[in-house]
């Protein structure tokens, strides 16, 4: 039989008198909510496990241009083409994982979506114990200072602070242990997995936030115990990091100082052991990173660890051209040093035919590797620029937030019923608990202070905002002053408010679960009603590559596009066929119907396009009705079923 409230109370006074170690155990044995969340939780990973698989096999096709370029450099690892490899704007480890899930499945070009998908699935699982490493790493650092000496042990069991004490703990116990955060960070990242993090989009942003996590976790760790094997650790989780996305490189830099400092200024270790771990992070780290830096590097002429950075500050704060500048269009260099050294070739002024076929790689060279097209692009610091691109980002931000509301609204509600925050940061020699929030929430707002003076995605900032709300969380604390109302009912807070927190903590994951089960059963229900069983199937993009090879189009042509659909947006097809888009006849975000319909001189320019050997010209011409009045096309041929057409060229 349940032991009654008073009972509870009686038994944590007792135990915080005699042993106060034993207090917070009592509590814990006390509520059944604790328990539960104990046994259940291998339960609940395979049921998210089991449930975000499903997206595996019934998300909707999301492949756009970025994702081609991750296949394409996947397709140059399996065929040991090194120097399409090496790529200033896209990293390897991505693609290498899309290549291991290629041949793992045996993958042909009609399924290898399946396979794709199935490796994003894997990084999920990858990114469930990411998070759960970096929850009870902040929990072990949390707790270090109460094992060496006991406050925390006296916070625990609700005890009044002692004057000895030296710093102000104000009697408060933490609200939510090791297990309630793991629920919650599961819950978050189960919730991602529905929005910026699907697994049908064939990006690279969710591994990324998987090593980001592995390395804070390594690094909470180190901070912790001081052994140095965590220090090595998150040199190695940083080195993937890098090799995944080149963001790794500033973060891994902004991560040894946040070693350093803590270390410093607030565990006051000697200068010598501090300094061996930070060069232990810091050798593991060049040796996964520098082989690639160096390749990069001999392959640009120029120290180089990646080019997405700089180019994305020229393009959203610079005011630079970002698709097909030429060295003539100064008016569209913004405040750039613009040299180009190797430009798209350019076939035709007006309209702008351009040629891509200088580089050897890639379905639709031109956003194969954009760092070859752009290089010797150098962005100068301009303050309307970022006076401008930090407004827009910051509304982004806010974006974000109301996109994520649910950590948000149980945060809001802990502190309505009763919880508190303390962040206690003065310095004590060896008490890491004093400021264990201060590393993870400052790397986590540097991430986001980063992306936002460049450019805010939601798949950018996720593993930010992970690292920003776990670490408020696990800051909470129990007051041992009462409210009017547990006073009058001569009740301890602490006794009811963590139970209800961990009950609130455990209905959030269950309902993000039960969310993601009734999205994957909706995908299946609708791809069976079109009439196939995969979600990763496009009908549009099969009938788009079979009509095409029955205009008699094979792999190795050459074919050309215009239009943002055909060329950047939708390039799939030519992925399909094994054929590479090496012409374009620009068209901006004009639809190309209307931009084919209006252009005073296109027979000029399909002429130039034909002398190029391309095969086809593919335009998306989205609901434009294609009028046979127009001499022009007559010739043109409708793909399939689909908006997509094709001209003949030979």
């Amino acid at each position: 039989m349940p032991s009654p409230p008073s009972a509870i109370i009686i038994r944590m006074d007792a135990a915080s008198q005699v042993n106060p170690a034993r207090a917070r155990e009592d509590i814990s044995e006390a509520s059944p909510i604790s328990t539960l969340l104990r046994r259940f939780f291998p339960f609940y990973c395979a049921l998210a496990a089991l449930v975000t698989f499903g997206y595996a096999l019934y998300e909707p096709f999301q492949i756009d241009g970025d994702a081609v370029a991750y296949m394409d450099i996947g397709d140059c690892l399996r065929a040991h083409q090194w120097a399409g490899i090496v790529n200033g704007y896209w990293h390897p480890l991505y693609p290498a994982l899309l290549a291991a899930g290629h041949a793992l499945f045996h993958s042909t070009p009609a399924n290898e979506l399946h396979a794709y998908y199935m490796a994003n699935f894997v990084i999920f699982l990858l990114g469930m114990l990411a998070v759960v490493c970096f929850t009870d790493a902040i929990v072990r650092l949390r707790d270090r200072g109460s094992r060496e000496q006991g406050t925390g042990n006296r916070e625990s069991a609700g005890a009044p602070r002692l004057a000895s004490e030296p710093w102000d703990s104000r009697a408060m116990s933490f609200l939510l242990t090791k297990y309630p955060l793991r629920y919650l960070g599961l819950a978050l990242v189960v919730i991602a997995s529905q929005r910026e993090l699907s697994l049908g989009k064939v990006r690279p942003d969710a591994l990324l936030q998987a090593l980001l996590l592995f390395a804070l976790a390594a690094l909470l760790a180190h901070l912790a115990t001081g052994r140095l094997r965590y220090a090595a650790l998150m040199g190695l989780a940083l080195g993937c990091a890098y090799l995944t996305k080149s963001f790794a490189f500033v973060f891994a830099l902004l991560s040894i100082a946040a070693l350093v400092g803590f270390r410093w200024l607030w565990l006051k270790h000697k200068v010598a052991r501090i300094l061996t771990a930070a060069l232990a992070a810091l050798v593991c780290f060049a040796a996964l990173a520098g082989p690639y830096i160096a390749a990069l590097s001999h392959a640009r002429g120029r120290f180089d660890f990646g080019d997405s950075g700089a180019l994305n500050y020229a393009w959203y704060v610079a005011g630079t051209e970002k698709m097909h500048l030429q060295p003539y269009q100064t008016a569209q260099f913004g405040s750039a040093q613009v040299h180009l050294k190797h430009p798209e070739k350019e076939l035709l002024h007006s309209p702008l035919v351009l040629s891509y076929a200088q580089l050897p790689y890639g379905t639709y060279p031109d956003w194969f590797d954009t760092a070859y097209w752009n290089e010797q692009i150098k962005p100068h610091f301009t303050l309307s620029g970022e006076i401008s691109r930090g407004s827009r980002n910051c509304v982004l931000i806010v974006r974000y937030l109301f996109n994520h509301p649910e950590a948000l609204i149980l945060l809001a509600l802990l502190l309505a019923l009763g919880a508190r925050f303390t962040l206690p940061w003065k310095p004590r020699p060896g008490l890491a608990s004093n400021a264990f929030w201060l590393p993870p929430l400052a790397l986590g707002v540097l991430i986001w202070g980063i992306y936002a003076t460049v450019n805010t995605e939601e798949r950018y900032v996720t593993v930010a905002y992970l690292a920003i709300i776990l670490t408020l969380f696990a800051a909470l604390r129990i007051p041992q002053s009462a409210s009017s109302f547990w006073r009058s009912q001569n009740l301890s807070i602490g006794a009811f408010l963590a139970p209800i927190a961990s009950a609130l903590i455990l209905l959030l994951a269950l309902l993000a679960t039960g969310e993601s089960l009734r999205t994957v059963l909706e995908d299946r229900r609708d791809i069976l009603v079109l009439g196939y069983s995969d979600g990763w199937y496009s009908p549009t993009m099969a009938q788009v590559a079979g009509s095409l090879r029955q205009l008699g189009v094979r792999p190795g042509d050459t074919i050309a596009c215009t239009g943002w659909s055909a060329c950047l947006d939708d390039p799939y097809y030519a992925r399909l066929d094994g054929v590479r888009i090496t012409t374009e006849i620009y068209a901006g975000v004009t639809p190309a119907y209307d931009f084919l319909a209006g252009l005073p001189n296109r027979d000029q320019a399909i002429a130039v396009v034909r002398g190029q050997g391309a095969r086809v010209l593919v335009a998306n011409f989205g609901h434009a009705r294609v009028s046979d009045a127009d001499p022009f096309f007559r010739n043109w041929r409708q793909l399939g079923d689909t908006t997509f057409y094709a001209l003949p060229l030979r």
